[in-house]
């Protein structure tokens, strides 16, 4: 059966250390998933944020540097792999290439609201600028189905399209096992189908060792870490949450 490596949101941002990302490519290699889903909000684009523009905290940002950094984030999670398959193919040996797919994030999706709302930017700035060129990248909000589990940054609920922010209500209103990221820490929920078979969600959003400064002190205590999908088959799997801090210690 099939093995999925959901990584939820890094958000790669400048001045970050970026080698806890090379532990989960460690990681990821050991376990050797058939499917890694990044679940998007692996770049930060702080230079885009409307939240906090004309703030102190906004000065020295820049759309290059943000860029950068999600450069480097990207080489620290992925090098081990291309590193172990340079070396596979020196010696002929099979080389690891599972199934790897983002889903794009709200903070991915600063650079086309930045460019709807600025003419100007249009052909100038584009998410063809991030370094997801080793990845199936699904636009924002598209729903991907992998084994009947339905993977989303986020998934929506009413005519104005707010977050689903609960496990439960995920399952309550899609009616389908849902993997969604964009929350920090972590949400599971279960449920059956009508033909007897378990449905389970999950919310999980919060992959990097960085403090937010708008969380505060209690909001920055949160779950960090990813998750390990095993026997997925037509919507059903065995989870296993992974923290961040196991996977540095022991990779």
């Amino acid at each position: 059966m099939t093995k999925i490596l959901v990584l939820p949101d890094v958000q790669a941002k400048p001045g970050n250390d970026f080698s806890f990302l090379t532990s989960i490519g460690n990681y990821i290699l050991a376990k050797q998933p058939d499917v890694i889903v990044n679940i998007g909000d692996f770049a930060d684009m702080e230079s885009l944020s409307t939240y906090d523009r004309g703030l102190k905290s906004f000065e020295g940002r820049s759309y290059q540097k943000d860029i950068w950094a999600a450069r480097e984030a990207m080489d620290a999670l992925l090098t081990p792999i291309y590193k172990y398959n340079e070396r596979q193919k020196k010696f002929k040996e099979k080389q690891y290439k599972p199934r790897m797919v983002l889903t794009l994030g709200n903070h991915e999706n600063r650079i086309n609201r930045a460019v709807n709302e600025d003419r100007k930017l249009d052909g100038l700035i584009s998410t063809d600028d991030l370094p997801y060129q080793d990845w199936e990248v699904m636009p924002f909000l598209k729903v991907v189905m992998i084994e009947g589990i339905a993977f989303s940054h986020y998934f929506t609920s009413g005519t104005m399209g707010r977050p689903i922010t609960t496990a439960q209500a995920l399952l309550t209103k899609q009616h389908m096992s849902c993997i969604a990221g964009h929350q920090q820490g972590r949400q599971i929920a279960f449920g059956k189908r009508a033909d007897g078979k378990g449905m389970t969600s999950l919310i999980i959003g919060s992959c990097y060792e960085h403090n937010e400064d708008y969380l505060g002190e209690q909001g920055n205590i949160h779950w960090r870490g990813l998750y390990l999908l095993h026997n997925c088959n037509d919507g059903e799997f065995d989870e296993c949450a992974v923290p961040l801090s196991y996977i540095k210690e022991n990779y």
